[in-house]
């Protein structure tokens, strides 16, 4: 039997009303990790009047998304639109550049693609 790691791990910071959120995703993510994670967002946002998120999104490990996973990202994105402040997307590979820059379209807050994390935690603040 073949088994296959996928999934995103989530770590968040509060800082009076700003929030530091890490994500780190791995392997092809699906629609059940969504199920998961995005109530844990909602959550965590609901007690906060209109918070100021900053976001380390690790992709280093990830291999992409389902369909109906990706539109998953994509209604996150649009429901906690105006309460992302700056999203810093630490890869590897090509096309997740062009993915932060798809996303700046979507999203009110500041999008950067990095390939070091170091200068992607430094861009946050």
């Amino acid at each position: 039997m073949h088994s296959t790691r996928h999934g995103l791990s989530i770590g968040i910071e509060r800082f009076n009303s700003e929030f530091f959120l890490t994500l780190k995703a791995v392997g092809k993510l699906t629609h059940s990790d969504y199920e998961i994670i995005t109530p844990m967002i909602d959550s965590a946002l609901a007690g906060v009047k209109e918070p100021k998120v900053n976001v380390l999104f690790d992709g280093t490990e990830l291999e992409g998304w389902e369909l109906r996973a990706a539109w998953d990202d994509l209604k996150l994105g649009l429901k906690h639109n105006n309460e992302f402040h700056k999203i810093a997307i630490y890869g590897n590979k090509n096309w997740q550049q062009l993915a932060a820059k798809v996303g700046a379209w979507f999203i009110s807050g500041d999008i950067k693609y990095f390939d070091n994390v170091t200068a992607a935690t430094d861009w946050l603040g």
